[in-house]
């Protein structure tokens, strides 16, 4: 690719942005907020049925292994469930700030200019934040 054509990329790129922290109508923040706290709540209750049918499996494998009466295996399988437990928190955890930052972002959408701009950056910034939590806690668990 051209150092031209990279030119022209970036261009048409800033062009597209032009216009793009206009606010929108209360009844369209409305609807859209409305649509990501539907699909944020869809997110989450599928990332805790996951969690849960993880753990109903780990826990199903500490069950044999304990009926199996071997030691090593139950101490492997328990760490294992234990490890599960934490990797299962850590996606709840994180559908959720991903929820709260989808409806973050459209209330965002009812600001103007630097306002929406400063809104949307926060939002990113609580979400990183959440995500780094949910790490931190997932990796003090294991």
């Amino acid at each position: 690719m051209t150092k031209g054509n990279i030119y022209l990329i970036l261009a048409a790129a800033g062009l597209a942005l032009v216009g793009c922290n206009k606010a929108e109508s209360p009844s369209e923040v409305q609807h859209d907020v409305t649509n990501a706290q539907a699909e944020a709540q869809r997110d989450v209750t599928d990332a805790q049925s996951d969690a849960r049918e993880s753990m109903a499996d780990a826990q199903k494998d500490v069950a044999d292994a304990q009926a199996d009466n071997d030691a090593d295996d139950v101490a492997d399988q328990a760490r294992d469930a234990s490890e599960t437990a934490a990797q299962g928190d850590f996606k709840v955890a994180v559908a959720r700030a991903e929820a709260t930052h989808k409806i973050a972002i459209e209330k965002c959408e009812a600001l103007q200019d630097n306002a929406q701009e400063d809104c949307k950056a926060r939002a990113d910034a609580d979400l990183e934040n959440a995500k780094r939590a949910a790490e931190a806690r997932r990796d003090g668990a294991g």
